[in-house]
């Protein structure tokens, strides 16, 4: 069984049930991956959103990826993806996946430049964090297509516009 939890920690946040937003996100995600059995499974399954302010997100990045500044999501995955595979539970039965952290200052900012909503962009990054947790890079161009096309379905199962329609 997947369970999701969101938080807020920090940042401007508009109001919105952000814990049911991140919950059909991760679901979404997960069902266009070879993984989306976890949905379902038998233990829990268990991914963590923070969502929280540039600055946080900045230290998090100087710290993690030795980028002095803020992004607008970063994925923390628990679990190595050769063990996504075989993954059943542990020993109390829950599974950690990992965390995703979304920075409000950053989010904002692309949604105004791509005229979309918060909420939208953020259900997108929540997306592209969750493929992450499962395994998923776009350092090569395969990669990023193959992943770009897995959250564009993803988001169109949620009604939410390709967020790479026009790009080159």
């Amino acid at each position: 069984m997947l369970d999701v939890a969101a938080s807020i920690a920090g940042g401007a946040w508009p109001d919105a049930d952000w814990t049911a937003l991140a919950e059909t996100a991760c679901r979404a995600a997960l069902a266009e991956t070879p993984y989306a059995g976890l949905i379902d499974a038998s233990f829990c399954c268990e991914v963590s959103i923070r969502l929280t302010d540039d600055a946080e997100v900045k230290t998090l990045n100087a710290q993690y990826r030795g980028k002095d500044k803020p992004t607008n999501v970063l994925s923390f995955p628990m679990v190595q993806p050769d063990l996504l595979e075989g993954l059943s539970n542990s020993d109390d039965g829950e599974v950690l996946l990992g965390d995703i952290v979304l920075a409000d200052g950053v989010v904002a900012r692309e949604a105004a430049e791509r005229g979309i909503g918060i909420a939208d962009h953020a259900t997108h990054l929540i997306v592209h964090g969750l493929l992450h947790l499962v395994g998923y890079d776009h350092e090569h161009d395969a990669e990023a297509e193959a992943m770009e096309e897995m959250e564009h379905r993803a988001l169109g199962s949620l009604g939410i516009a390709n967020p790479y329609a026009g790009e080159a």
